[in-house]
């Protein structure tokens, strides 16, 4: 289930990236101001935001960079937390959820000015379609669409009716969808390994293949120790998501791995790519077990849905995600599919994020399946409390915190009876 490796899945994502060589496995003894564990999304946005402002920065990855779940996500580009923001402001009151939300869509902005100024080549598009498969979850659009304009200040979210949306989607499953212009998608291993190369040029040292076995702190700082080297820095960041392992064994018990799975077509062809979403949106719906889907540069549809709490993989993958896709489009019966693959994702009880510091050490966690912005977020208020401006971070640590009960076997093990009832009431 933890394994890693310096190879990455045979995902549409790999086929279609250009990758690098794998950078030096740590050797010996070195020094840092900061020492990164994780070079997914978090690790890198906080390295890049640090070595900007001056900082020495040493950032260790078990695996390679974008190995995990950064570079083999569903690649959109969608506004908010998986919790939504009424657990913001029951817990930071109405101030404090508008400075979240605020963040949320600063965040969006970096993605595009990073692709922008480091000329990241990651097929970004602009929007995001949220939709709904039964007429009786229309109301979850509409109340979204009022809420954001009337609490957060947000008025750019667009109702489409149904009689619409073959415009967008040809599909006859959904009933209405709500158009959000600041969301998008993106090919998320071309951008990950951008950034790793934007945090290079800024002087950040990337370690490809260096596990860390553990941490001790020692005097004012830390001391981080691979199989064959160490990093004694001032402070340290753990960006691990579900592949904390034992490093910190309270921060694992408040986080729960759960397996999650895309399917690549073959490519389609321009017409026929276009006639399935022809205005190129991403689309998620509002399903308690959701399906989502979009277009590559390549004329391919990525469509990802499954989810697992067993660390287990569906048996056929391909075929089993294949007939949630012809579930929506009917009309690809004579695709094939190129890819399957999944990864694990870090979910937390309430779904709120779990970003905190206890003394030197750092950490972002519990993303729970909606990562792409808010691993921005979670990189810039790190970096900002590392820079001596904790005031986000301390918003973030009045979120409640709690362990899944019985560890992760009996919190899997509920998670999955939970999502078979929320199942049973998509269908019925």
């Amino acid at each position: 289930m933890y394994l890693s490796d310096t190879q990455f899945p045979p995902s549409t994502y790999a086929a279609t990236a250009t990758l690098p060589p794998l950078q030096p496995a740590l050797q010996g003894a070195v020094q840092a101001d900061v020492c990164i564990v994780g070079a997914g999304f978090t690790g890198l946005y906080t390295a890049l935001r640090l070595a900007q402002a001056g900082q020495r920065v040493v950032v260790l990855e078990a695996s390679r960079v974008g190995w995990g779940a950064s570079g083999r996500n569903g690649g959109q580009v969608i506004l908010g937390f998986s919790c939504d923001m009424p657990p913001f402001e029951r817990a930071l009151g109405l101030e404090g959820a508008r400075r979240v939300w605020g963040l949320v869509r600063e965040a969006a902005a970096e993605i595009r000015q990073h692709v922008a100024t480091h000329q990241i080549d990651c097929e970004l598009r602009d929007g995001h379609l949220w939709t709904s498969v039964l007429p009786r979850r229309v109301s979850l659009l509409t109340h979204w669409q009022q809420e954001a304009a009337q609490r957060w200040g947000y008025e750019r979210l667009r109702f489409i009716p149904k009689a619409e949306l073959p415009e967008h989607v040809a599909s006859e499953r959904y009933q209405a969808g709500l158009l959000d212009p600041e969301g998008g998608h993106l090919h998320p291993l071309k951008y990950v390994l951008g950034l790793a190369r934007a945090a290079e040029a800024a002087g950040v040292v990337l370690h490809d293949g260096s596990a860390v076995q553990s941490y001790s702190l020692e005097g004012d700082g830390v001391r981080v120790r691979t199989a064959h080297g160490e990093v004694r820095a001032d402070r340290l960041v753990l960006a691990c998501n579900a592949y904390i392992h034992t490093l910190n064994p309270a921060l694992r018990a408040r986080v729960l791995p759960v397996g999650t799975y895309m399917i690549g077509t073959e490519p389609l062809g321009e017409a026929r790519a276009k006639a399935l979403l022809p205005t190129g949106l991403a689309v998620t719906d509002n399903q308690f077990i959701l399906d989502y889907f979009r277009l590559t540069q390549d004329h391919r549809l990525l469509f990802g849905g499954k989810c697992t709490y067993t660390g287990r993989t569906p048996h056929n993958l391909a075929e089993a995600m294949r007939a949630d896709m012809l579930r929506v489009f009917p009309q690809l019966a004579d695709v094939k599919i190129a890819h399957a693959w999944g990864g694990h994702i870090d979910i937390t009880v309430p779904r709120t994020p779990d970003f905190g510091h206890e003394g030197p050490v750092y950490w972002a966690q519990g993303f729970s399946g909606h990562g792409l912005v808010p691993t921005a977020v979670a990189g810039r208020v790190l970096a900002e409390a590392l820079l001596g401006r904790p005031e986000d971070l301390a918003l973030f640590e009045r979120l409640p915190k709690r362990r899944f009960p019985g560890g992760e076997t009996l919190g899997g093990f509920s998670q999955a009876v939970g999502m078979a009832y929320y199942r049973l009431r998509d269908y019925l």
